[in-house]
């Protein structure tokens, strides 16, 4: 499968009840193809997986697939703590026929490299379907290191890593080490260094409400190759980034969503809604970061 592109975790919007607005979905899902994205992810961080039922991550990824109908390619993420969970996720992925599957290190068990490998190998096992690994220490508690790529070698769906540790080293040795596996930014504010290193591909949860700016981005480094024009760019979302990264991220995203026109709803315990001034903070950065971004690809 070809990672090319922005890859967009989608947000699930929620009803003032609490429970998945569907209707809403389908219109984020919309906006993104009218966007020009290049893929979906569903049952990522940013789509609150981790807060939803067995039987609604099923059904969001069905929805999903039903109504993008081939337009874009659709990975589902297998997130889970025992082995079991994730491949009963991938078992499903195959069966709705997606695209490709998100897989992860199971988060809070603290499995060892080998340990790692095993649950992605049975994860494959399970979906037999084009593999984007995610490396992310932050939530998971270990990272995927020289055994564990020693391990899965020979696993020919693996095809992409989302690498989201956020040290640069593993960059470097990812493209220099594994130059078969497609490397696609997971950390926002490297992307300029990922896309310098070789990668194609970005995996952003900004691009659920500035779409545009993210392909801006990704166009001017990968398809244009003008580095000049890309940290330009960089430089005009980094604002956008620091603010994201205050703590309350998927809020974010969700409200950011909300200023484009989309129906997103709240969030689920234990998280908690933005205050009115960080809705108002994040509104000024989104106005001048559209601003600045237009005005460069405008060629100003």
């Amino acid at each position: 499968m070809n990672f090319d592109g922005i890859f967009t975790p989608a947000i699930t919007p929620l009803s003032s009840d609490g429970q998945v607005d569907y209707s809403a979905f389908d219109e984020v899902l919309e906006y993104l193809v009218e966007s020009k994205v290049h893929g979906i992810i569903i049952g990522g961080s940013t789509g609150e997986y981790y807060a939803h039922t067995p039987a609604e991550r099923l059904a969001v990824a069905e929805r999903a697939k039903s109504v993008l109908q081939g337009r874009l390619p659709l990975v589902v993420g297998t997130g889970g703590i025992r082995t079991e969970d994730s491949v009963y996720f991938a078992e499903q992925a195959k069966a709705i026929k997606a695209d490709a599957i998100l897989v992860g290190s199971p988060p809070y068990a603290l499995p060892t490299q080998k340990e790692i490998a095993a649950h992605v190998l049975a994860v494959d096992k399970a979906a037999g379907l084009p593999i984007m690994l995610y490396n992310y220490p932050a939530r998971m508690g270990v990272a995927m290191g020289d055994e564990f790529f020693e391990a899965i070698a020979q696993c020919k769906n693996i095809e992409a890593i989302k690498e989201s540790s956020g040290e640069m080293n593993r960059l470097h040795r990812l493209a220099c080490a594994h130059p078969s596996i497609q490397i696609s930014c997971g950390w926002d504010d490297q992307a300029l260094e990922f896309f310098a290193w070789g990668a194609r591909s970005w995996v952003c949860a900004g691009s659920n409400f500035i779409p545009r700016e993210h392909v801006a981005m990704y166009e001017a480094c990968v398809i244009e190759k003008d580095f000049d024009k890309g940290r330009r760019i960089m430089s005009a979302l980094l604002p956008l980034m620091d603010l994201l990264e205050g703590g309350k991220f998927v809020q974010s995203i969700k409200h950011g969503s909300e200023l484009s026109g989309l129906r997103a709803g709240g969030v689920r315990a234990p998280l908690q809604a933005l205050e009115e001034s960080e809705k108002q903070a994040l509104k000024a950065v989104i106005q001048t970061l559209k601003q600045n971004v237009a005005h460069i690809v405008g060629g100003a």
